[in-house]
C-alpha cells in the first residue's frame, strides 16, 4: 500500500516573466525607491530582487544607466554621452554619432 499526501494550500513558489522581473526591478532601483518596499509591495523578500538584478544585469538586454549632470558641456564641442563599463573600461560617443556607430562601439567593449 503507498501513501499519497494531498496539499490543499497556495502553491508558494510563483513564475515570473522576464517583464515582471524587469519592471520590479526598475521600479526598486528608480530614483526615490526603496528596495524593501517594492519587495513589500511585489510579496518578494529583498533578496530576490537584487539577484534578479544581478541576472539582468548579466544579460544582453539590461545596463545600467546614471545620468550625471555634475560635468558641464564643454562650449567647444557637441554634447557626447559618456559610458563606463565597470572601473576599467570607458568610452565618449559624440551626440553626432550615428546610432549604429554607437551599438557597435558598445558591442565591441563588452564582447557581445
Amino acid at each position: 500500500m503507498t501513501r499519497t499526501e494531498l496539499i490543499t494550500g497556495i502553491e508558494r513558489r510563483r513564475r515570473w516573466s522576464a517583464e515582471q522581473k524587469l519592471a520590479i526591478v526598475s521600479m526598486a532601483f528608480s530614483p526615490g525607491a526603496a528596495v524593501a518596499d517594492i519587495a513589500r509591495q511585489s510579496d518578494l523578500h529583498p533578496n530576490q530582487i537584487y539577484r534578479w538584478r544581478r541576472a539582468l544585469s548579466q544579460s544582453s538586454g539590461f545596463a545600467q544607466v546614471v545620468v550625471a549632470s555634475e560635468k558641464p558641456v564643454t562650449a567647444g564641442g557637441p554634447a557626447a554621452i559618456e559610458i563606463a563599463i565597470g572601473h576599467d573600461i570607458q568610452a565618449r560617443i559624440g551626440a553626432c554619432a550615428p546610432p549604429g556607430l554607437a551599438a557597435a562601439v558598445l558591442k565591441a567593449l563588452t564582447g557581445r
